[in-house]
């Protein structure tokens, strides 16, 4: 179940368009024309959870509720969750209460003190228990959650070490933001993480940058061009024009290659090659005006040269 407020593309009044009811009778999916309803009879903004309750739609049907409308375009998430340091403040009675009531709750206490090997501070509890009941996140994906925080804080500062909680909630508000939120959805994050990991490794060893760790603005540009969808050898293609136009590295020059390739939908290797226009660097005359000899041209002057040598 998604904990967010949701709001209409257009919400104006009580009047249905047309082409909206058009595309609600196309999809043939009652629980959505409901759920669209009801949004627009509340002023086009509602919790998501009360307006789950009050049509009586289980987490499945209220989710699939929720694709339906966003995939016609009638459904806007209404704005991203505050930042994470504005969970609420709930007191200790309430939190105790809910771990004896709900067994899923209690279980994640468990699991992430026998990670810790120690008891949970108050302040940590609090904190785990507004990702569950805030963010609305399940137990199971919070397991997650906290075992791939451990795992990748123990990759880059070694065995043993542990991850404040309070980084743990940042990275739930970033799950949730990115609409993370099902099991499903949470071990696909993971495995693009890790193969984008990889992806990054193959870069760097591209552009020969193996020899010492990457700063965090380095960092960001590889990993935003392979978001962009360009694979480590489109990269080392930008890589190989910057340093031949500039004599070195040039981030901002580089990036500015890839971003033009983006703009042209050039990222495949094979792409660049035949859409990139490289064929007029060849026809560009040389220095003095005239055109660069070929490899035919120099042979040519070569025997000319030896004729008139030899008389």
């Amino acid at each position: 179940m998604e904990n967010k407020r949701y709001r209409l593309a257009d919400s104006g009044g009580l009047s249905l368009a047309a082409a909206d009811a058009d595309k609600l009778i196309s999809a043939r999916d009652g629980s959505a024309a409901l759920l669209y309803l009801f949004l627009l009879r509340s002023g086009g903004t509602l919790p998501a959870q009360a307006a789950a309750d009050t049509l009586g739609l289980s987490a499945q049907d209220f989710a699939r509720a929720l694709d339906t409308l966003r995939r016609l375009g009638l459904l806007q998430q209404a704005e991203k969750l505050p930042p994470a340091d504005e969970l609420p403040e709930y007191p200790v009675e309430e939190i105790c209460a809910r771990a004896q009531q709900d067994r899923g709750f209690a279980a994640v206490l468990d699991e992430t003190a026998r990670i810790y090997g120690r008891r949970l501070s108050t302040q940590e509890t609090k904190t785990l228990f507004g990702i569950f009941d805030y963010l609305g996140m399940p137990p199971e994906v919070i397991f997650l959650l906290v075992h791939h925080c451990v795992s990748r804080y123990r990759e880059k500062y070694g065995p043993g070490r542990l991850p404040a909680i309070r980084s743990i909630e940042k990275e739930a508000f970033d799950w949730v933001n990115r609409e993370i939120t099902t099991l499903e959805q949470a071990e696909a994050h993971i495995q693009h993480l890790a193969e984008q990991k990889t992806e990054l490794a193959r870069t760097r060893q591209l552009l020969g940058l193996c020899d010492r760790a990457l700063s965090p603005s380095e960092t960001r540009y590889i990993t935003g061009w392979l978001e962009q969808g360009f694979p480590p050898e489109s990269i080392a293609i930008a890589y190989d024009r910057t340093v031949l136009q500039k004599g070195a590295l040039s981030w901002s020059y580089m990036n500015g290659i890839l971003r033009r390739w983006d703009e042209k939908g050039l990222h495949t290797p094979e792409q660049i090659e035949s859409g990139d226009a490289r064929r007029t660097a060849a026809a560009r005359p040389a220095q003095g005006g005239q055109p660069a000899a070929s490899g035919e041209d120099i042979q040519r002057l070569r025997r000319l040269y030896d004729r008139l040598k030899n008389g």
